[in-house]
């Protein structure tokens, strides 16, 4: 079996080797694809609905017929309903799990070579044909035992073949009309294409979205707003993986969802939550979070909603310092302390080592801080791509490779949300997360960032940034009572703990100022304490924080 690594070089000299293979796939393609940019040009501005409902079947039919690869940005597309078009959207929709099915007799033939027997022998039940097919296999709805029903995904054949041939040639493409292309990413379109070749290779390797499937279930062991389907391996390998049936509706539209009495809000809420503790905590994310590999389940834990998990097969991972930049990033931006951010910058690689940071702080602050507006809320991720895109002729910003799938994740994450709810803004759900993660200050790494948000370099208390943290996390309910307590008393438990140490001595030097005794920080501190919490309810969760007892 050929190997499922992906290397451009070693599949450029391949292809090259066989003209009888990419001479004549190569004119198909830009035949195509010429004759879609000509639609496109002459009726994409059209406001005719027919005309845009013929264009939409049009790039529908296009790219299933261009194959596996171009399907895969169609899926991509799919998530943006900010950059599609509404016909457009409604028909690339369908490339997420509706496309034709390859021919039910091969996918028989791919399990038994790989499982080393026939259906009927290993399932007690197997269907005819697929429940839904998608861009790299199709899945079957089967039945081991009496009532144990599974997912059953069966690659599709000739894919490592194809995904080889079509990269390779893409790549070609991609580098010679790349000048003339208005694109200034800050690396090579080749690199581009390499973070993505990579990313497909592994995705059909069904052993390896397997052990993803199951790491995953691991991180999310205790959230039970979060399935996922458990791996059965001993019906699965590198072709086919079975998995426990996940019963749900697809977030496709806000009116299904609501059709089914499952709440949007809470749904939404749950999705980019999870997706901001894949990225900010676990350092292992789903990086192809669309609607066809979502589903909301019925249930509810407080104001989240139930959402299951399929399709593990494209996942990455953040080292630490990315993920605590990244982490101390979103808390510099709400802040707006743009030069420790420019500094953020700089640590993951979107501005280079040596780049002097003196002009680039004010660009920053115009860009970024016109966008975050008086309100968190404001921010749209989308609408800072579109700045930063901009940016990128005039100052040194480029977008290291590593985190293409990263921004595809999150771009995808708020293009979903964006289709249940217009007004949706992600920064909103992001910081009220982080700012609760740093006020428990659960790790290390999150109370060395309070201490860097909380206090100055002259070690003053930032009695303003504290009431923010806190007030952006009060503002995600309308019920003071339920949300005040547990704050207040991650923050007791945090300032009296054994890792609390560094908070406490801090706080004791906001005392000495210029070896005289200074009570300002703290007399400041204890009026947001009045403000913000009821003194009683305060000392009685400070009793039960300190009491081993109460618990």
């Amino acid at each position: 079996m050929p190997s499922l690594r992906y290397d451009a070089d070693r599949d450029f000299y391949w292809l090259v080797a066989k003209p009888w293979i990419w001479l004549p796939r190569t004119i198909e393609i830009i035949a195509t694809l010429l004759i879609l940019v000509v639609f496109l040009i002459f009726q994409g501005s059209s406001k005719d609905e027919d005309i845009q409902k013929n264009l939409a079947k049009r790039l529908l039919s296009t790219l299933t017929e261009l194959g596996p690869c171009f399907i895969k940005l169609g899926q991509a597309l799919s998530t943006r309903p900010d950059l599609v078009k509404r016909h457009w959207l409604e028909e690339l929709t369908k490339l997420q799990d509706n496309l034709p099915p390859f021919d039910h007799s091969l996918a028989l033939k791919t399990l038994e070579e790989d499982l080393g027997a026939p259906a009927e022998q290993l399932f007690e039940e197997f269907p005819e044909s697929s429940i839904a097919a998608a861009s790299l296999g199709q899945v079957y709805k089967a039945r081991i035992g009496k009532q144990n029903w599974v997912a059953v995904k069966i690659q599709r054949p000739e894919l490592t073949f194809i995904l080889r041939r079509d990269l390779a040639i893409i790549r070609i493409l991609g580098i010679i009309c790349s000048p003339l292309l208005p694109l200034n990413l800050g690396f090579g379109l080749g690199e581009i294409i390499d973070e993505f070749g990579k990313s497909l290779f592994e995705e059909i390797d069904y052993e390896n979205e397997a052990n993803n499937a199951e790491h995953f279930a691991k991180l999310f062991a205790n959230n039970s707003s979060i399935t996922i389907p458990k791996v059965e391996k001993q019906v699965s390998s590198r072709r086919v993986i079975t998995t426990t049936w996940i019963e749900g509706v697809k977030l496709r539209s806000r009116k299904e969802l609501e059709a089914n009495n499952l709440d949007p809000e809470a749904l939404i809420k749950t999705g980019v939550t999870s997706g901001i503790q894949q990225l900010l905590e676990f350092g292992f994310f789903h990086a192809d979070p669309h609607p066809g590999n979502m589903f909301a389940l019925k249930g509810r834990t407080g104001d989240l909603g139930h959402l299951g998990y399929v399709d593990f097969g494209m996942m990455d991972s953040l080292t630490d310092k990315d993920r605590l930049t990244l982490t101390g990033a979103v808390v510099h931006l709400i802040n707006k302390d743009f030069e420790a951010l420019a500094k953020d910058f700089q640590y993951l690689g979107f501005l280079a080592g040596n780049a002097n940071l003196s002009p680039i702080v004010p660009v920053l602050e115009e860009v970024l801080g016109g966008s975050l507006g008086e309100s968190v809320g404001t921010f749209n991720f989308k609408s800072i791509t579109d700045k930063f895109s901009e940016l990128m002729f005039d100052y040194p910003f480029r977008v290291p490779a590593r985190f293409a799938l990263i921004i595809r994740a999150v771009v995808s994450q708020e293009g979903l949300a964006l289709r249940l709810d217009p007004n949706f803004k992600i920064i909103g759900v992001a910081y009220p997360y982080v700012a609760k993660r740093l006020i428990a200050g659960d790790t290390k790494e999150m109370l060395e960032i309070l201490l860097e948000v909380i206090f100055d370099s002259q070690g003053n208390l930032r009695v303003d940034r504290l009431e923010s943290l806190i007030e952006v996390m009060l503002s995600e309910t309308t019920s003071t009572n339920t949300e005040i307590l547990p704050i207040a008393k991650a923050g007791i438990k945090l300032l009296f703990s054994t890792g609390g140490s560094a908070l406490r001595r801090s706080l004791l030097l906001t005392l000495i100022k210029d070896d005289h005794l200074s009570a300002y920080d703290i007399k400041a501190l204890i009026k947001l304490i009045h403000r913000k919490f009821s003194p009683g309810k305060l000392t009685l969760e400070m009793f039960k924080s300190l009491n081993p007892l109460s618990a």
